[in-house]
């Protein structure tokens, strides 16, 4: 691990242009499992049903039963040392952007200021009637179901469902972060879920070094990545994070 970390410790120095996509792996250190596996959030709600903007606009009352479940875990969790190492390379002017996928806010609470949400934020609140948002934190945490203070329709938090699209700006900025990349960190994901999938594609092809770092191979890893750090992103980063500041003194 001591060399890989180096390897990519010195392509991080040199960058010019580094990049980040997180996933669902970054965050289970928090305490927020991946709703796709073992024990996650999709095992006990099925997503067609209860993660379905359908659904959601058929029955919210319905659904609002597993996101009081998503929302809860999200709230309660803190920032990990993973989250606080990419907080420190943006501080250190090395990583312009994160686009993550994650649901969370825990980039932001960590101190990362620009932060592409390809999914959303489980912690704004959204009027699918009149477009009003607030913050979660405007509402007690007991179990009544959240109403816009304008029009008293149902609300949504901000995050998409299956069925709704991603949101442009986030789209449009992710492309355009990957093409202009010249080194990208994948962490915590498998980078399968389109179109965030396709981002460390675009950063290679604009031959951006690709710095992996998972528990285990992705498909990423034997076909575009340069470097793959093997372990919890918890560990590994802030390891990383040390051997750059080492090399830039």
């Amino acid at each position: 691990m001591e060399e890989t970390i180096q390897r990519a410790a010195e392509i991080i120095s040199k960058s010019k242009h580094l990049i980040a996509l997180t996933g669902a792996g970054i965050s289970v250190e928090s305490g927020i499992p991946d709703f796709r596996s073992s024990g996650g959030l999709w095992e006990k709600y099925d997503p067609m049903v209860y993660a379905h903007i359908d659904s959601f606009r058929r029955s919210p009352e319905m659904v609002w039963e597993m996101i009081f479940e998503m929302v809860g875990m999200t709230k309660q969790a803190k920032p990990n040392t993973a989250h606080s190492a990419l907080a420190e390379l943006e501080k250190m002017g090395l990583l312009k952007a994160i686009i993550t996928q994650n649901i969370d806010n825990l980039h932001q609470e960590a101190g990362s200021r620009n932060v592409i949400e390809y999914h959303g934020n489980a912690h704004v609140l959204q009027c699918l009637r009149c477009n009003a948002e607030y913050s979660i934190d405007e509402y007690p945490d007991d179990g009544t179901i959240p109403k816009c203070r304008s029009c008293n329709e149902i609300l949504k938090p901000g995050v998409v469902f299956f069925g709704e699209i991603i949101p442009e700006d986030a789209l449009m900025e992710s492309q355009m972060l990957a093409g202009s990349s010249d080194a990208i960190l994948v962490v915590g994901t498998s980078a399968v879920v389109y179109p965030a999938s396709n981002i460390p594609y675009m950063a290679k092809q604009n031959r951006a070094a690709v710095i992996e770092m998972n528990l285990e191979h992705t498909g990423l890893t034997g076909s575009i990545t340069d470097v793959f750090i093997e372990g919890s992103a918890g560990i590994t980063l802030p390891k990383l994070v040390e051997q750059v500041k080492a090399l830039i003194g």
